[in-house]
């Protein structure tokens, strides 16, 4: 990762935009982005699909679901929302288990939220708790329960269509609109998981970066930092800078634990060389977890995804619990 096409980006930002010591970064988006629109993410009520298999069926917990509470903001406050489209698609992330040779493999549009399902917010901005069942989920693709396993995700996609013929979605939304203040990432990916005891994998853990550095730490190497339970039983969250050598602000970092393997789902660096989103991401070797010893894990996850910086590299850390 070359960081100083970062600083200079940074650089050029702060001539273009005039930075001084009290400008915000939503001051400036807010000030000087004149066309944009952006779905932010008020709460994630519900984000995962728990299975259990006996005897070789396969049940889904009642509470199987992607939920979510979103609200719409743009030039005129709102008064540009025409209507919402929704999309899902399917990775199979357990090849060896599980039948899904079925499986559509495309995108697959799942409907459209007109403007009057959205009722007004605290602040006016319209607003939608919005919400698809595990078994919309399936069979929008092809599938029944018994071909699900641990590791497998939907991905359900937002498209934003503005009265004035305007769409904004993943495809045109930066780093700065996908992740804080605005966290407007138009889409999110639901796993599947089996079930895992919320007093596991949390609390103090030493971190230690075990591979070569890409351009130094990726986090704060030899650091201790509080895991704490994410918005599903198997999501796990921990904050460090991304490049502490050239960064210090603190960044949200999200493991899932599925099925005995520690999956790094695609999320954002606040440290990279153009935009960060997408850059960090799941690995083709995920480490493996013992749900009974929480004492020491390993992750293991994709560095620079896109090739933002650099050509992607597998960063491996260890946990060790204090």
């Amino acid at each position: 990762m070359n960081i100083k096409k970062l600083l200079f980006t940074t650089l050029t930002g702060c001539i273009l935009f005039s930075c001084g010591d009290d400008d915000k970064v939503t001051d400036v988006v807010q000030d000087n982005v004149e066309t944009g629109a952006v779905l932010r993410t008020i709460e994630i009520v519900e984000n995962s699909i728990p299975i259990a298999i006996e005897n070789g069926q396969t049940t889904i917990a009642d509470n199987a679901r992607f939920s979510v509470t979103l609200e719409e903001q743009d030039l005129e406050e709102g008064a540009l929302l025409q209507s919402v489209d929704v999309y899902t698609s399917f990775t199979d992330g357990s090849p060896d288990t599980g039948d899904t040779s079925m499986a559509i493999t495309e995108e697959v549009f799942l409907g459209n939220i007109p403007v009057d399902l959205f009722t007004p917010g605290p602040f006016g901005l319209p607003r939608i708790d919005f919400s698809l069942e595990a078994s919309e989920l399936i069979s929008a693709v092809n599938l029944t329960p018994d071909a699900l396993f641990g590791g497998d995700t939907f991905t359900t996609r937002f498209a934003l269509n503005l009265t004035d013929g305007r769409t904004f979605s993943t495809d045109n939304a930066g780093g700065i609109i996908t992740a804080g203040f605005f966290n407007s990432p138009f889409q999110y990916i639901t796993p599947v998981v089996c079930n895992l005891d919320t007093n596991s994998f949390v609390g103090d853990y030493l971190i230690e970066e075990i591979t070569p550095y890409v351009d130094g730490p990726t986090f704060a190497d030899g650091s201790v930092v509080e895991v704490t339970v994410g918005n599903t039983d198997t999501e796990r969250v921990f904050f460090t800078p991304n490049y502490p050598d050239y960064c210090a602000t603190l960044n949200d970092f999200v493991l899932l634990f599925v099925c005995g393997e520690i999956i790094i789902p695609t999320q954002e660096s606040v440290c990279a060389c153009s935009s960060g989103a997408g850059f960090f991401g799941p690995s083709d070797s995920p480490a493996n977890y013992d749900a009974n010893d929480d004492s020491v894990f390993l992750m293991s996850f994709l560095n620079d995804v896109e090739s933002d910086c650099a050509p992607p590299e597998v960063t491996t850390y260890r946990f060790t619990k204090q």
